[in-house]
């Protein structure tokens, strides 16, 4: 695994205005109990996220034991910011270096799934495109004008937009981006990109909040004991109540 690749942060920066999007977003249809796919989503994020973002609210202790991931396994497999694993997930990248780089330190991602969503990272994810207009050569339709480069392209490869015509208010013809292709290949094909990303995006769904897999554990614990408590209690409030008329 390379640590030193982009980082999905830049996209954070841009005004909230040109955050909103008119098209309908994919669905991640992302699963928290897939532990296989937490861990493939672990890996994609310390090659392509980590390098400038954090996670710093996560310990790469804390993710290997609830993924199930032996500690040696995660030490060679996840560790490339740091040497211990009782660590907490920083960035590989200074924070006074990505000011001087970029303006901005990189934002912590922590908790980025639940304020935006897993659809929406989803989706933002599968629609970048190539565009010579940027400063860095891509676009997204998602979030346009987007100041982030496309980290996952070696995966996915290039893809370009397929425009047709429409007409505005005042019945003037323009050009409408209609969707996206491929014309240069990455490594995966689209279904195989489409599954990694569902991976990555289930990975931040998990650190946004990790409780919640005890949480949902426990749930059918306590629903069952109070429901054998109410019977008990019945029994015995008629058990009281038995020579009262």
């Amino acid at each position: 695994m390379n640590a030193g690749l982009p980082a999905l942060w830049l996209f954070f920066l841009a005004s909230p205005v040109l955050a909103t999007s008119s098209i309908e977003l994919m669905k991640a249809n992302i699963d928290p109990k897939d532990v296989g796919s937490l861990q493939r989503g672990a890996g994609l994020f310390v090659n392509y996220c980590l390098s400038c973002h954090s996670a710093a609210y996560m310990r790469f202790s804390r993710a290997a034991r609830d993924l199930q991931i032996p500690n040696d396994v995660a030490k060679s497999n996840l560790l490339f910011v740091t040497d211990k694993i009782e660590n907490t997930m920083q960035a590989a990248m200074r924070a006074q270096d990505a000011e001087k780089w970029f303006g901005v330190a990189p934002p912590d991602l922590s908790v980025i799934a639940r304020a935006k969503g897993v659809d929406w990272l989803y989706t933002f994810l599968n629609s970048f495109y190539l565009d010579p207009s940027r400063p860095r050569g891509v676009n997204n339709r998602l979030f346009e004008d987007t100041a982030m480069p496309h980290v996952l392209w070696e995966l996915q490869g290039w893809k370009t937009p397929v425009y047709r015509t429409s007409e505005d208010n005042e019945a003037k013809e323009e050009k409408v981006l209609d969707h996206l292709q491929v014309t240069i290949p990455g490594k995966l094909d689209e279904a195989s990109y489409q599954a990694g990303v569902r991976d990555l995006v289930n990975f931040l769904a998990y650190i946004a909040e990790p409780a919640k897999m005890v949480r949902e554990r426990l749930g059918a614990s306590v629903l069952l004991f109070l429901g054998v408590f109410s019977l008990l209690c019945y029994a015995l409030k008629r058990e009281y109540w038995k020579d009262v008329h």
